[in-house]
């Protein structure tokens, strides 16, 4: 086993290799980081933005993985962190490190089974979905756009060595990929015959012999409940956007169940079992007791609602049995894609009627779908504790791990609290940066508490005023899309050509982003995934709008479950659930504004609660420390200044492609994937409708009536056309479609 330099030596050669300059809080982070791997003890470490905290845990999470022999595996929340170690940090680091160490420092991006092309599939060994595209890609490539969607998938999967749906740009619908991938439970793992082939193996092989392997939080988590055996063997995980880690475990065990998906999965049974019909019954009878409930949270499984569900399971599990294969023969594709759908039934129904202390079970009703019955547990604590801070050392990071100028609340909600939690310390590095200098935080405290029906004149007139003195370079975060949505659309008519408004919901979020960071003259304005997803540095952002006080909503099932929970306990629940994400989402969204030393610009907070609440000192403390004021005069003046002084816009850099480890197939010597040539985007169709501010075409509504035909989710429709989700349940609704959907903000 090689000893391992100076962690002093590594991260000088690594800032250097980078072309930086050691920060305080870079080298005091890194260190804590090293000390908590060699003690075998837990490390929550809040990093200002301009920290380079990835720096401070690549560091000395290469130097442990170099000494041990195993890797370390880094799991982030967000795409573009994932890019960004593994397009832009790991290979600098590499490098940088390569004198030091006597050898380059390795790293892979392993990702979940539905990102990568099946080629089992791909050459027929399952059957078609709905409409048997594969087929009708190979006869007839002029049949439309779904079609030559197909026969692009094949041409590019003989080309590509990754077999990475990102890699393919640009991209396909949903039900086209849907033809060439499977899910982790229809996979027919060693049994298949292009096992040898697979990309998701070969992937997933090539990780064990590296240093780092980059993942996200829900395959993360996902690997940690099922014992460890997607991710190589390891002991040092570093979870990155750790504020995120709750919710992402959270809907990883989510589970929903309708009459729907019990009768599609007996329909993919089919003739192997010959339960199918009592299934199918079962499944009908499961709607039937659902039709008459109101949607909420149920405290109590109804009678009716019980006997059905024990039908479906009793059913399910009969079907099961009766899929499994006969003595001597194989499982094929068409058996083991009945099997994972009969399972998930089976599971959920189980899932459903144990009625664990812990979990909270709720009903949705669609119009398309019917009512659907979710089950998603109250707290995730104790299995973050048993399942992810067992037998290896975590360190999580976070711009924002203290709330309320304390890491309590977030160790809490991870397990790290209370009797028998495993040993644990809080470290706040602080920021490089000189907040009060370089920001401003204005509440308009003149304006009256935003109500329920959106922004009023003075809101829209406080923002006009607000982007006017900006000269556009604004970043709008609203906490609805409705909202954002209807001050584009105000914004557009006062201000005609000279100052362009884009609106989430219009392009993909990457092409949005990308626009706005290139014109400064732009603003761009929209809801969730802004608030914490975009990194644009320079004077294209020099004004963060933030509408109102994001608070989840009164009738989340979750939410208002975990508050009473508390306040049964004697505490506050609004303080515990409802202020604490409140002020999460606060933090994540001011921190939009200031990315670089050289940044400068004004976080306006359009809600006077911020100053007349009495939680308003709790969100305030959670901010970064911005100059406080609410002189609407100082703020226009700053603004105004700032525009006939800014600096042209920072670079921006486009997508890559990459090599069978995730890496790009120009930073670690590998060679590129052989180009495809690919048509462009298909125009809009001439019906194409408008709805939430993006124009659909035919095709797509295809696909989400396809969709919704398939039971489908809407987190898997905001992953393939990337637009948010109430974009898409607003094209949904005027469909008269249903969709299942999470919860929103009001």
């Amino acid at each position: 086993m090689p000893q391992r330099p100076a962690l002093d030596d590594l991260l000088h050669a690594a800032v250097s290799g980078v072309g930086g300059a050691e920060r305080p809080g870079q080298v005091e982070m890194a260190k804590a980081v090293a000390h908590a791997i060699d003690e075998g003890e837990h490390l929550l470490v809040q990093a200002g933005t301009g920290t380079g905290k990835s720096l401070a845990y690549l560091v000395p999470a290469v130097a442990h993985a170099f000494e041990a022999g195993k890797p370390a595996v880094v799991a982030t929340a967000t795409l573009a962190l994932q890019a960004q170690i593994v397009d832009r940090d790991m290979p600098r680091v590499a490098d940088a490190l390569a004198p030091v160490l006597g050898r380059r420092p390795t790293y892979a991006l392993v990702k979940g089974r539905r990102n990568y092309v099946c080629l089992n599939k791909l050459e027929g060994g399952f059957p078609d979905d709905e409409d048997g595209l594969l087929s009708v890609g190979q006869v007839d490539a002029a049949v439309g756009r779904l079609g030559q969607e197909v026969v692009r998938l094949r041409e590019w999967a003989n080309a590509t060595d990754s077999g990475d749906r990102d890699e393919l740009v640009p991209g396909v619908s949903e039900r086209a990929w849907r033809q060439v991938s499977v899910s982790a439970h229809e996979c027919m793992g060693g049994k298949c015959p292009l096992v040898a082939e697979c990309f998701v193996e070969r992937a997933r092989e090539a990780a064990k012999d590296v240093d780092v392997v980059v993942t996200n939080h829900s395959f993360m988590a996902i690997d940690s409940f099922e014992g460890r055996q997607m991710l190589p063997e390891h002991d040092v995980l570093v979870v990155d956007e750790a504020h995120e880690l709750v919710d992402r475990v959270t809907a990883t065990i989510t589970d929903e169940l309708t009459g729907a998906m019990v009768m599609t999965a007996a329909k993919k049974a089919g003739r192997m079992s010959e339960n199918t019909a009592a299934m199918d019954e079962a499944g009908e009878m499961l709607a039937q007791a659902l039709e008459p409930l109101e949607e909420g949270r149920m405290l109590g499984v109804p009678e009716s609602v019980g006997l059905a569900l024990a039908r479906v399971r009793d059913t399910a599990r009969t079907v099961q049995s009766d899929l499994k294969p006969p003595p001597g023969q194989e499982v094929d594709g068409a058996r083991q894609i009945a099997r994972a759908a009969v399972d998930e039934v089976h599971e959920n129904a189980e899932r459903i009627l144990e009625e664990r202390e812990l979990d909270v079970v709720w009903l949705n009703r669609d119009q398309r779908r019917g009512p659907v019955l979710r089950v998603a547990p109250m707290s995730v604590a104790m299995l973050v504790r048993d399942k992810v801070f067992e037998e290896r050392t975590v360190v999580l990071t976070s711009a924002t791990l203290e709330l309320g100028g304390t890491f309590d609340a977030v160790a809490g909600t991870i397990g790290l609290r209370g009797e028998g939690a495993p040993k644990w310390q809080g470290l706040d590095v602080g920021s490089p940066f000189d907040y009060p200098k370089q920001a401003i935080a204005y509440v308009a405290a003149h304006l009256p508490p935003p109500g329920r029906d959106g922004a009023g004149d003075d809101t829209l007139d406080e923002i006009e005023q607000l982007v006017r003195a900006a000269g556009g370079r604004t970043l709008g975060l609203f906490s609805s899309m409705r909202a954002a949505q209807t001050a584009a659309e105000v914004m557009r008519a006062r201000f005609g050509d000279d100052i362009p408004v884009l609106c989430q919901g219009e392009d993909q979020i990457t092409t949005l982003v990308r626009q706005f960071a290139r014109d400064p003259r732009t603003c761009l304005f929209g809801t969730l995934t802004l608030w914490q997803g975009v990194d644009v540095p320079g004077s294209s952002c020099q004004l963060v709008i933030i509408d109102r006080i994001p608070f989840p909503r009164p009738d989340d099932p979750l939410a208002s479950a975990r508050s009473q929970a508390i306040a049964r306990m004697g505490g506050n629940g609004f303080m515990a659930v409802s202020a604490t994400h409140a002020a999460l989402r606060l933090a994540q969204g001011a921190g939009r504004l200031v990315r670089r030393a050289d940044d400068r610009g004004v976080v306006a907070f359009l809600d006077s609660r911020m100053m007349t609440a009495r939680y308003a000192g709790f969100l305030q403390r959670s901010l970064p420390p911005f100059y406080p004021t609410t002189d609407k005069k100082m703020v226009l003046a700053a603004l105004a200044r700032l525009d006939a002084v800014a600096p042209p816009p920072v670079a921006v850099e486009e997508p890559a492609l990459r090599s069978l480890t995730g890496a790009r197939a120009d930073a670690d010597g590998t060679e590129h994937p052989r180009p495809v040539a690919v048509p462009p985007p298909a125009p809009a169709s001439s019906r194409s409708a408008v709805a939430a501010g993006h124009a659909w075409t035919d095709e797509q509504d295809e696909e989400l009536r396809d969709a919704a035909d398939a039971g489908m989710q809407l987190d898997e429709l905001v992953d393939h056309f990337e637009l948010p989700e109430e974009t898409i349940a607003a094209r949904v609704d005027q469909l008269g479609l249903t969709i299942a959907s999470g919860a929103l903000f009001d």
